[in-house]
């Protein structure tokens, strides 16, 4: 389950060719974000017609320009968006929440699924919470040590109680059939 998310989509193009670079680059800006090359210059500081030029594959980005563009990018994704804990587990537990809204501490907090079927996914899905803005991530134990070394943000594991011993009577009964 590839997630093509729209800055990712621009540094792949970037490191494929000049003339992708730009193709991607007006394709977020007109399409997706609809916003103007003052706006993006506004936003990443640098020269209008810097962009204007780098848009019109008259001049190559060159890398602190690249930075500076992504991160500004970065921001036109994530305005508005809130502080959420990233909860990564398969259909079925995610099917099992019932709450989207965490109360921590008298603060509202949301969480954010992200539903997974492998350890690759949820790899991935762990490292687009984090570039989404998630202030921390929980998941299965089997993929929390591998994320932990990933993201910069707090891991927490689901550590299931009741189900445990559910699921080891339910596999108990399905051996004696």
């Amino acid at each position: 389950m590839a997630y093509a998310d729209p800055v990712d989509r621009l540094m792949r193009a970037a490191l494929t060719s000049d003339e992708a670079f730009v193709a991607t680059l007006n394709d977020l800006m007109e399409n997706d974000l609809r916003i103007s090359v003052r706006d993006l210059s506004e936003h990443c500081g640098i020269a209008q017609s810097s962009l204007y030029k780098i848009i019109n594959g008259k001049r190559s980005p060159n890398l602190s320009t690249l930075r500076e563009i992504v991160k500004a990018l970065r921001q036109f994704y994530h305005a508005g968006d809130e502080k959420f804990i990233g909860l990564i587990a398969a259909r079925p537990v995610l099917e099992s929440v019932e709450e989207r809204l965490a109360d921590v501490d008298g603060r509202p907090l949301k969480v954010r699924e992200y539903p997974v079927y492998t350890m690759e996914d949820a790899i991935v899905a762990a490292v687009r919470a984090e570039r989404e803005g998630a202030i921390a991530i929980v998941c299965a134990p089997i993929v929390s040590s591998i994320i932990e070394q990933l993201v910069h943000v707090p891991v927490t594991t689901i550590i299931p109680r009741e189900s445990v011993q559910r699921a080891i009577e339910l596999a108990a009964r399905k051996a004696w059939i």
